[in-house]
């Protein structure tokens, strides 16, 4: 399916747009992490995580459903089809995906997550084979899936490299939620064709975070809001949501994935930079800057081949 043409699909408009949401989606990570203190949530309490992310979504959600109005878009005009489709995109995109993502990221350094996380690329680069003619999986491509898993895998080992520092609800739990996302993102690419891209995205991440509140509340979760750096911090979160998952659908609905995710790379980056400022970690050791410098190369051969603007 060709989109119509349109100011998105100009690189100097898409690399702006990309690397904005890629700074926002990174500066996540510690923002999480800070807001876990912040909002007195212990390590161990997932639903209370659980919750944390559901009013995040809901908020950012409602914010974005406003201004669709505001701006006359057909918000409440979806059909019965239209609305099982926003449905699934949310509960998979948001809940399902962020289920795994919290748990991951409490158990996980931001580091190690951001770099983790960047497996979604390659993730989104098969899928894409199999589901668009025109984005088949290339020698290209295919070696740029393998450095860039060897990149996450030389982020797992210890110093002494006789052992992998790989846990399944930790660093396992990040992968899952990547491949999630990719795949949901594909098929919210498609529905995007036929409902705005700002409705949709608005309708997904109220719905994932009524899921992520359901399960959360279910659980024996809870949040309070103990200060004025908490609302900050969770005010931060709804409008990164808003932000960067609405231009990022706006980008997927009028470029071929592999166009887009090329940008994915910036996320560990500014993932682990932020991380080590605001979270105090460890990022000058060798495995960390290996990883990161695999990783960007395999995302750079994955989508070399792309000389011109694409559209899917």
């Amino acid at each position: 399916m060709t989109p119509q043409a349109s100011v998105f699909t100009n690189r100097k408009v898409v690399f702006l747009l990309a690397t904005l949401c890629c700074l926002l989606w990174g500066s996540a990570y510690p923002a999480i992490k800070n807001g876990y203190a912040l909002f007195q949530i212990a390590p161990d309490d997932i639903p209370s995580k659980l919750v944390f992310a559901g009013w995040r979504f809901v908020f950012a959600g409602l914010v974005l459903l406003i201004v669709a109005a505001a701006t006359r878009k057909p918000v409440f005009a979806l059909d019965r089809r239209g609305m099982g489709q926003v449905s699934l995109v949310g509960l998979a995109q948001t809940t399902a995906q962020y289920v795994f993502f919290y748990i991951g990221l409490a158990y996980a350094t931001g580091v190690k997550s951001s770099i983790m996380n960047a497996t979604g690329t390659f993730f989104s680069v098969l899928l894409a084979h199999f589901i668009y003619r025109n984005d088949r999986l290339s020698y290209n491509k295919a070696l740029g899936c393998v450095v860039g898993f060897l990149g996450v895998m030389v982020v797992n080992f210890h110093d002494s490299l006789f052992s992998l520092d790989f846990t399944l609800l930790g660093e396992g739990f990040v992968v899952i939620a990547a491949f999630v996302l990719s795949a949901a993102s594909i098929y919210g690419k498609k529905v995007s064709q036929r409902i705005d891209s700002v409705v949709l995205t608005g309708w997904q991440l109220g719905i994932g975070g009524v899921g992520l509140l359901v399960l959360g509340f279910a659980f024996g979760g809870h949040l309070s809001l103990p200060s004025a750096a908490a609302f900050g911090i969770l005010a931060y979160l709804v409008a990164l949501s808003a932000i960067a998952f609405s231009l990022w659908t706006i980008l997927l609905k009028h470029n071929r994935v592999s166009m887009i995710t090329v940008f994915n790379f910036m996320i560990p980056i500014f993932g682990t930079l932020l991380s080590a400022l605001f979270l105090d970690e460890r990022f000058l050791e060798w495995k960390n800057a290996l990883a990161l410098v695999l990783v960007c190369v395999g995302i750079w051969l994955v989508t070399k081949e792309e000389k011109t603007p694409a559209r899917a």
